[in-house]
Order: structure tokens, then C-alpha cells, then sequence
């Protein structure tokens, strides 16, 4: 089996491959990457009944990761970049030669993939923190699972701007109830319901307007979509309204939030920008 971790500031992210199959995807939260990290793998042991001999290689990306001075548990281990592993799990059995991969973490990247090709192409630092952050001001929560289920009682048309608030005519490209303005509607009497609903759908759709713009250098019409972001309820919706807007794709894979931890993996398996830890 050879594993791949994703470590964040304060969550980890692994799974392992065997036999080209992705086994086990597992989750775990702590204060700090080191203890979330050993946590993480040593669950993964645990619960999953895998006996270190049948581990071949673990790699790990992920800002975490530089943490890790040595080997795990004495295993054969290493890193990887994390863009790399963003472009090789995205494309993992989606059937794709050519993609932008939009990787909604705590902000969001953009990386192409052409083939053999992949590359960092940019990012914005949007995503689940800028979700977080503005809950805890304007809700005063953060979690993010409660302020989901607030906004499907919400209603954008108390928040945001649409076209048909300024104009009696669609624009070229742009139905009567596309955005103008993010926020642009909102006043005090706008609901918690209505400010959750409006937080999220500018949170994604800043991610899938920049997504969008990407791509302007190149004739890539298939984008997948990575990350915690994905999990949320409205996220198909939401770009599956821009993507009928610009007659492009995007994809939600299965495993999306894990694709980053088996990109990872396959970097071993591929024998693509991986880097030995010795300890």
C-alpha cells in the first residue's frame, strides 16, 4: 500500500492506494500539524488493521509537511509538491488529458494540467478561511456545517444584486438573475438566514468567476473542482449555473476533498516529484 497525507495548519487528510484503488480516506483535526499528522496515521493503522510491513512508501505534501524532519515510524517516506499533487489527484480516473484544477482550501489555486504538464497557474486568497473569518464576524460562528444549514432557509434576492434590480432587459451573456453585486442589495434588516446563503454563494462564486479567468490563455473548457469546499450543499449549484454561463465544465469528483492526499500517492507510483526523507 503506499499512503498519501495532505497536512494542513491543523488537519490532515490520508488515504491509501492499493492496486490502483483508493482505500480508507480518513480525516483528522488538531491544534498543530505534528500532532494532527501522527494522529492521523496512527488512526489510519489502527482502525483499518494495517500492519507497517505491508506499507511501501508514505508521502506527504502540504504546508505540514515541512514539519517532518524524519522518517515515519521508520517507514520509507517523502514529500512531494504540493501543486504536483493537486494536478495528479484531480486528473486521478476522470478521464482527462487537459483540466484546471481549482483546489478550494483555505484560499483557492489554480493549476493546469496538459498531459505530462502541470503548473501553478495562480490562485486568490479566497476560500474556506475568507468563510470562516466572515461567519465568526457577521454570525458569530464559525462552523461551517451549522452556518450551511442556516443558508438553505436564505434568500439571495435579500442580499445580493442581480441584473433584473437595474435592468428590465437581460444583458448579452448574462441572464436577469446573474449577479451584479455581491452584498450589493443587503441592509440591516437582512436575516442571518439571508447573510449565510449570501456569504457562501460569494465565496464560491468569486472562486468559479476567477476560474473562469484562468483559463482565458488557454482552450481549456474542463475544470475540477478539489477541496472542503466541495462538500458544501450550494457548491454544485453555484458552478453549475457559471458553467452554463460560459459553456464550460466543472467537475466534483468522488473522493474531491481527498484528491490532494492521493496525488500525493501517485507521485510515488508515477515517480514524479518526489524527495526522500532520511533521517
Amino acid at each position: 500500500m503506499i499512503i498519501g497525507i495532505d497536512v494542513g495548519g491543523s488537519t490532515t487528510k490520508i488515504v491509501g492506494i492499493d492496486k490502483g484503488c483508493v482505500k480508507y480516506p480518513l480525516f483528522v483535526k488538531a491544534n498543530d500539524p505534528v500532532t494532527s499528522l501522527f494522529g492521523a496515521f496512527g488512526k489510519y493503522l489502527y482502525d483499518n488493521s494495517i500492519p507497517l510491513s505491508d506499507v511501501e512508501q508514505v508521502v506527504m505534501t502540504g504546508v505540514g509537511s515541512s514539519y517532518v524532519k524524519q522518517p515515519l515510524y521508520g517507514l520509507p517516506t517523502a514529500c512531494t509538491d504540493e501543486f504536483m499533487a493537486n494536478g495528479l489527484g484531480a486528473q486521478y480516473v476522470t478521464d482527462l488529458d487537459r483540466l484546471i484544477v481549482v483546489s478550494m482550501g483555505t484560499g483557492t489555486s489554480f493549476v493546469q494540467v496538459e498531459g505530462e504538464s502541470i503548473r501553478h497557474i495562480g490562485g486568490i486568497g479566497l476560500g474556506g478561511g475568507t468563510l470562516i473569518g466572515l461567519s465568526r464576524l457577521l454570525l458569530q460562528s464559525n462552523d461551517i456545517l451549522w452556518v450551511s444549514e442556516l443558508a438553505r432557509k436564505g434568500d439571495l434576492g435579500n442580499v445580493d444584486l442581480q441584473i433584473q434590480d437595474i435592468c428590465k432587459t437581460s444583458l448579452p451573456g448574462l441572464p436577469l438573475d446573474a449577479t451584479a453585486s455581491l452584498f450589493g442589495k443587503v441592509d440591516n434588516n437582512a436575516r442571518p438566514e439571508d447573510v449565510a446563503r449570501g456569504l457562501i454563494h460569494m465565496v464560491l462564486q468569486s472562486i468559479g468567476q476567477a476560474a473562469i479567468l484562468s483559463a482565458l490563455n488557454s482552450s481549456i473548457r474542463d475544470f475540477v473542482l478539489i477541496g472542503n469546499l466541495t462538500q458544501l450543499p450550494e457548491c454544485r449549484l453555484v458552478f453549475e449555473t457559471i458553467g452554463a454561463m460560459y459553456g464550460v465544465r466543472f467537475l466534483i469528483p468522488e473522493y474531491a476533498e481527498y484528491r490532494t492526499a492521493i496525488g500525493a500517492a501517485l507521485t510515488h507510483i508515477k515517480q514524479v516529484a518526489i524527495h526522500p526523507i532520511v533521517g
